[in-house]
């Protein structure tokens, strides 16, 4: 990728112009309800949030008066003039700007960086239902077209580096598409395509990813079914993360706490969630973009199976404090007759082992496929124990409490063949 070389000259060259000058990278978020942060009280003040960020983080408008959003542009303008703050909740786009320009201040970066971020998307729509053709996602363009003429009417520089992805739920539950992975791909191919036809920009558009893990809201939900159909969007998420160059890790959904246990992650784990999405727009922007926590190589010897993971940040750990204790801290072996075959687990040398009852070919590898029915998050829902040791280097501190930024590894079901 060529994003920071770009960067760096565009800094020179504005730096050898005026002060006045801007490189404004726009990095908004697109979604259904957990995008637009339905249920997340917000924490986040927006007057303090302007002066933490040394005002280089700016809306859609190219201005600071955040917290406005309407599924339609015209609700949407209304409640920016009469300021309605009713419905303002916490995105994890602010703690995303956050961990971006404390980065930029850490190291010194040139004032001129500015972040352009805003919220996008459809709340309790399947993905088909807000793609191409669309009316959220033209109203997207639009605001990203918007905010580009802005920007150039005040002679900045504009591109759209990425965008953070935060969809699934309904793909889950009513079982939308039955090609999440390739309907999310063509998603990303024509939002790189029509951005870069406003922008002029080179470089393709980068989805900062995510992974809903709210199996067991479906009644249908069967966590020894060897046919699970819940499991295909998270899985397609993580193939996606793991394989392709353009998708880059935030992290799944699990560990964190849901408002009523239910669909929405609540404020403050908008936040936390933010800031590894943050992470991972850094590394993007160093041309070391993040695969995430997630399994790298499947190997059977006799009733064994052994997992080899991408692990950002060693060591693996097994963690019962962060997340409560899942049936074999998560993972699962599922025969043709839908039973769970896997009788023990060890961690040796960032390796997981699976021991099982029997061979375990022609079964169903699985991690984080479990919970209670109609629960998500950390204490009853679909859930894991395994992490990596990022959180040992970076944390968050949200109202006086330090939460670390561990990477969780993503929920996944592979085949054994």
């Amino acid at each position: 990728m060529l994003i920071m070389s770009m960067l760096i000259m565009l800094v020179f060259i504005n730096c050898s112009k005026t002060t006045e000058k801007r490189i404004v990278l726009a990095i908004p978020v697109y979604g259904q309800s957990l995008a637009l942060g339905e249920e997340a009280i917000r924490i986040t003040d927006f007057d303090s949030l302007s002066e933490k960020c040394g005002h280089r983080v700016v809306t859609e408008n190219m201005d600071e008066k955040f917290g406005y959003f309407s599924e339609n542009a015209f609700k949407q303008w209304t409640k920016r003039i009469v300021r309605y703050k009713k419905r303002s909740f916490e995105l994890s786009i602010y703690g995303m700007a956050e961990a971006v320009t404390q980065y930029w201040q850490k190291e010194g970066t040139a004032d001129s960086l500015m972040i352009c971020t805003f919220p996008g998307g459809q709340g309790a729509t399947g993905i088909l239902g807000m793609s191409k053709g669309s009316k959220a996602y033209q109203k997207f363009i639009n605001e990203i077209e918007g905010a580009y003429q802005k920007a150039k009417s005040r002679d900045w520089d504009f591109i759209v580096p990425a965008v953070c992805w935060m969809q699934g739920e309904d793909d889950i539950v009513w079982d939308r598409t039955h090609h999440y992975k390739r309907d999310l791909k063509q998603f990303q191919l024509d939002l790189s395509q029509d951005v870069k036809a406003l922008t002029k920009q080179r470089q393709e558009v980068a989805f900062i990813c995510y992974q809903t893990n709210c199996l067991t809201l479906s009644k249908q939900f069967d966590a020894n079914a060897f046919n699970c159909r819940e499991v295909q969007t998270p899985q397609a998420l993580m193939e996606l993360v793991r394989g392709d160059t353009l998708f880059l890790a935030s992290g799944p959904t699990y560990p964190y706490s849901f408002a009523r246990e239910r669909v929405h992650i609540d404020g403050l784990s908008q936040k936390r969630l933010g800031y590894l999405a943050g992470l991972s727009v850094i590394r993007l922007l160093q041309s070391k973009p993040s695969k995430g926590l997630t399994p790298a190589h499947l190997q059977r010897l006799k009733n064994t199976v052994l997992i080899d993971f991408n692990i950002p940040y060693p060591p693996l750990t097994i963690d019962t404090l962060e997340v409560f204790k899942a049936a074999h801290y998560g993972f699962s072996v599922i025969d043709s007759s839908n039973t769970n075959i896997l009788q023990q687990i060890f961690l040796k040398d960032n390796q997981i082992k699976l021991c099982c009852k029997k061979s375990p070919i022609g079964c169903r590898v699985r991690y984080a496929v479990n919970g209670q029915k109609e629960k998500s998050g950390y204490r009853h829902g679909p859930r894991g124990n395994i992490r990596d040791s990022q959180g040992n280097k970076f944390s968050v501190t949200i109202h006086g409490k330090s939460y670390p930024l561990h990477n969780w590894c993503y929920q996944f079901d592979i085949l054994i063949q």
